[in-house]
Formats: C-alpha cells, structure tokens, sequence
C-alpha cells in the first residue's frame, strides 16, 4: 500500500474524520499487547516500529545480527514473509526461493544470516531452534503477543518521526503510543531530524535505551555509480528516505519513480524503466529490497544497481552491552524456571 499524504500532515479533515475508528483499531491493539506470550526457550529481541510503513527496520535486524555474531551468539531471523505465498515454517534459501514465495525482506536478508519464515510465529520459533539458533531476532511483531520478548528494539526515522501521531486508520499508529512505549526497551532513531528527536526525548524519560544511528552506503555501490546521472526508482515503505541516501552519498538523482511498498514488478515495468534511462543516459538504481522482487519479474535483469546500505550506530558499545545484559537476563530467568 502508498501511505495516505494525511497521515504526515500536522492537521486534516480526513484524519479526524477517522478518529473515532483509530480509537477503536487503538483499543483492540492495546489489549493484544498486554497478553502473555509463549516461551520460546531461547532470547528473543525483536526489532518494531510504532508505525505502519517503513523506518529502517530491515538494516537494523542484519546490524544486529552482526553484533550478536560478534558476541559468539548464532542468531536466526524469524519473520512472518509479507508479500510471499509459502505460509511456512520454511528456512528462506536464496537459491530456491523467490521473492513471491517468502517475501522481499527475508529473501534479502537470508544472502547474510539464516532465515526462518512462518506465518504462525510459534511454529516459526520450532524451526529457528532446530537451526541451533542461540538467539531469536524477530523481524517485526512488536506489537503482536503471541511470543514473549525478551527486549524490544524500535525504529523511527528521524525525519518522518511518527507523522500525525493518530492510530491507524485516522494516522500510521499501529497502537496508541502509551502501551506501546511502555514496552519498548529501546530506541533506534535513524538519521537526524526534529521529528525523531522529539520522540527520543519521550522514550529517553521512561528509561528507555536511545540511541542514533545513520546508513551508511556500501563502497561497491557508490563505485558504480560514480560519476554518473541516475534514475532513482523505489517501492518500499519510505522511498524518499532512499532517494535522500542517494544525494546525502554526492549521488545526482536526476529522475524519481515511486511504487507502493512491496510492489511487484512486471516484465513490462522493467523495459519501461530500463528504455526510459537509456533514452536519457541515466543508470538505474534502486533498493537491495526492490531489486530482490525484480529477480521474479525477469529472467534477465537489466544494469540495475541494487544500492546496498549498513545501518551504523552511534554508540555501538553500549548497545553491544545493552544485548548482553538483556541474553544474561534471558538466561538467568531461564535456569531460574
């Protein structure tokens, strides 16, 4: 779905047309949260949003993972596989699967660490573990309680912040923000901007980990992109967000194409986009999540950079100490049990 433009203006007749079912979807999501979840009998940190749409979250899950690698851990990544038709549990093999099987995100993400996909998460979690998985990341779900959690990581963008601050479908609120603070852990602010400063000064004054944090592009991309004009193309939660990495990296973005997040390309959308570059000399460039749902469209596909990005923290030592103490906690309560 493309975002309603209401849900990030400051004030509008639509928006407050639909409070009255944003306080009733608000209601329901409250209640949900506060539900126990199942054990999994292994950590489990999950990486969120507050909102719909996107924020930075799958950068943030493979940075994590990372990390957790780092600390000797064997992380698998268990996701719900939006967008793809295998309802699971199935581990994502890059070879085998496309994006309309598992999903973009998955589908990217399992080039760098294991992935297990399910839309029922518990059978989800079964899976992970016989992967030998030390640790669970959940990739989305904060909001759902059907796991218990053992830390709570959200992400916001910094500019976009939480747009109008409304539940859905009055705003991009997934829940009122009250439950859902109170049960957030810490907080991801990627890039800078008022926006996200403002809500990191909430979550800070509830005792909340906050931390900032920037994407960084991939040296690869950026050579093959140097020195040339290019046509920017993108149909993720946030395409502008990309199209500002682009020119914040000295990238000259000359032409813009936006899709509905999680689009899906058709052969036909591929040619129209490859013959109107060539027809004005400009390299065609989109997002590792995109250019993952274009392998499907095509057997063949064209010079398409896929712009790959590392999410960069801020102060990477104290949220490496965060995650100890958090798989310490995890452990400690499980050998109490």
């Amino acid at each position: 779905m493309r975002e309603p433009a209401f849900w990030h203006a400051p004030s509008s007749w639509k928006s407050h047309l639909l409070r009255p079912l944003g306080a009733l979807y608000g209601a329901i999501a409250a209640q949900r949260l506060s539900r126990k979840g199942f054990d999994a009998g292994v950590p489990v940190i999950c990486v969120g949003n507050y909102h719909i749409g996107g924020a930075g979250k799958t950068p943030t899950v493979l940075a994590l993972a990372r990390m957790l690698r780092e600390l000797g851990e064997t992380p698998v990544v268990l996701s719900r596989g939006y967008g793809g038709r295998l309802r699971g549990p199935v581990m994502v093999d890059p070879t085998r699967h496309g994006a309309g099987d598992v999903g973009d995100e998955p589908l990217m993400m399992a080039a760098q660490i294991p992935v297990a996909v399910s839309a029922d998460r518990i059978n989800g979690v079964a899976l992970a573990r016989s992967q030998r998985a030390s640790v669970i990341l959940m990739d989305d779900g904060f909001q759902n309680p059907s796991i218990a959690k053992d830390a709570s990581l959200i992400v916001i963008d910094g500019e976009r912040g939480l747009g109008n601050g409304f539940v859905f479908p009055a705003g991009p609120l997934r829940a009122p923000l009250l439950p859902q603070f109170a049960r957030t852990d810490a907080l991801i602010v990627v890039g800078d901007g008022a926006a996200g400063r403002a809500v990191a000064a909430d979550v800070a004054a509830r005792g909340a980990l906050v931390l900032a944090s920037r994407l960084k592009p991939d040296a690869a991309s950026l050579e093959r992109l140097q020195g040339r004009r290019v046509f920017a193309f993108a149909g993720i939660g946030d395409p502008a967000r990309f199209y500002r990495t682009l020119r914040t990296a000295g990238i000259e973005v000359a032409r813009e194409r936006t899709f509905a997040d999680h689009h899906r390309f058709s052969k036909g959308e591929i040619e129209s986009l490859v013959a109107d570059a060539k027809a004005e000399q400009l390299a065609l460039v989109t997002t590792e999540k995109d250019f993952a749902r274009l392998r499907g469209a095509s057997t063949a596909i064209p010079d398409i950079v896929a712009f790959a990005v590392t999410l960069e923290f801020s102060d990477a030592a104290r949220l490496k100490k965060f995650l100890t103490d958090r798989l310490f906690k995890a452990r400690e309560k499980g050998f109490q049990r």
